[in-house]
């Protein structure tokens, strides 16, 4: 073979790696199974099911957004929460279309979620996005998803009671912990909806058991020996997965889509299923 064949040959393999992280991987989806110890007595697990920055956009098509809330209504959940940034901007989706979207979550368990950067306010409309968080604020009350935005809700399921607490958007700067935590019942374990994980420090003297983030998209690229070096938070250790804080514990999403063209390597997206028992 003369190496003009054998380049030659090799171009359909490089075009398919080149095309691997902005066609293939940011479209395969996963649902990730874990489980915890999370109350104190015996009884009946709780499926807690959470989905993360969707990022309906022109670079996240609708078709995968729906996939992933198709794959998370049939893992059959106990309880649903959504870690912020539905949307990137304010092209490449219909509110309408989201609402339906939404509808179907909240139809398969009680929903609830946390707004994230992206949605409107004081960082958003610097990035193009809306002046207000209202748009998004409606479309969660029409699709009877319930807003968290520093305040508390108890609910049982599964036979089981415990309380979520959702803080507001760390980068637009509207978390008020005081509030969102001043009904909280000391006696119920709780869970605590943060869309940036870097808000622990803001929130480690607040009861709570597990906190549940997204925002980093796991890094969008995983590179080998090197890490995340995109992750937009400044605590590197929360990127992705479970992990113990202190006495606690940290979920964060990878998430379902993503910004910068949604591309991703070694990273794919994902919906989370977590069994607290």
């Amino acid at each position: 073979m003369t190496r003009r064949n054998m380049l030659l040959s090799m171009l359909p393999a490089s075009a398919g790696a080149a095309a691997y992280p902005f066609f293939v991987e940011p479209r395969w989806l996963r649902v990730v199974r874990r489980q915890m110890p999370f109350f104190a007595e015996a009884g009946s697990p709780v499926r807690l099911m959470q989905l993360s920055d969707l990022h309906a956009s022109d670079e996240v098509p609708a078709s995968h957004i729906e996939h992933a809330v198709q794959r998370a209504v049939e893992a059959a959940p106990h309880l649903i929460c959504v870690t912020g940034d539905f949307i990137t901007g304010t092209t490449g989706f219909s509110m309408p279309w989201l609402r339906d979207v939404l509808r179907r979550l909240a139809a398969a368990a009680p929903t609830f979620a946390v707004l994230g950067n992206h949605h409107g306010g004081l960082w958003a409309r610097g990035t193009g996005g809306f002046p207000t968080t209202g748009p998004i604020r409606d479309v969660l009350s029409a699709a009877g998803v319930q807003l968290l935005h520093n305040e508390q809700a108890q609910v049982e399921v599964a036979g089981r009671k415990l309380q979520l607490v959702g803080v507001g958007e760390f980068w637009a700067g509207e978390i008020d912990a005081p509030a969102a935590f001043q009904d909280v019942d000391p006696n119920l374990p709780c869970v605590l909806l943060s869309h940036n994980p870097d808000t622990k420090f803001r929130l480690g003297l607040h009861p709570w058991k597990l906190m549940l983030c997204g925002h980093t998209h796991g890094g969008q690229l995983r590179i080998p020996l090197v890490g995340t070096p995109f992750a937009p938070v400044a605590d590197m250790n929360y990127v992705d997965d479970l992990r113990p804080w202190n006495d606690r514990w940290i979920h964060v999403s990878r998430g379902v889509g993503g910004v910068a063209g949604g591309v991703r390597f070694n990273c794919r997206p994902e919906v989370n299923l977590i069994t607290l028992a």
